[in-house]
């Protein structure tokens, strides 16, 4: 009997440990840039430190003031070459970038609602929440998007970023 519960404790012991490991979270510890782009990227939070890091207030799902850390969506895309800028006109302006998160949620934003030439909004890739990485279930990347009045596209862990050509 004394066996038994011996094996019984350490059987729970055991799992108790690999569920709490961070190794079988489902959190992906990076991110990858793929599609239409000339140059796919797979970033590590220590891969955006090398950005130029940008800092955005904005009022999180709490309706609290937070401030984000992170890298403008627009410096990763066109480190990857994607067709930004100038030459954003004609057949290009179909194209739109595909965000999904770990869990298959998946939010679009069209090129033009990036591109600094179309809009003076800035989309940040942030791993930061008021100085701190971001939580569990949070990150470790998040999409901040400031400018939209509902965070349905503030998507949460992400995993891609994909660039396509929209169909008819």
């Amino acid at each position: 009997m004394k066996k038994r519960n011996t094996f019984f404790i350490h059987t729970l012991i055991f799992t108790l440990l690999l569920s709490s490991w961070d190794g079988f979270s489902q959190t992906s510890s990076f991110i990858t840039v793929e599609g239409e782009v000339l140059k796919p990227l797979k970033l590590t939070v220590d891969n955006l430190l090398k950005y130029t890091q940008t800092e955005i207030v904005a009022k999180g799902k709490d309706d609290k003031e937070h401030k984000y850390t992170g890298v403008r969506l627009i410096d990763v895309l066109d480190s990857a070459g994607v067709t930004l800028g100038s030459k954003l006109r004609g057949e290009n302006l179909a194209k739109y970038v595909l965000v999904k998160a770990i869990d298959g949620y998946k939010v679009t934003f069209t090129l033009a609602e990036i591109d600094p030439e179309f809009t003076d909004q800035t989309i940040l890739l942030a791993y930061k929440e008021d100085g701190n990485p971001l939580k569990k279930g949070e990150g470790p990347f998040r999409m901040i998007v400031p400018k939209d009045k509902k965070h349905a596209r503030w998507i949460r862990e992400m995993s891609t970023i994909k660039i396509l050509f929209s169909k008819e």
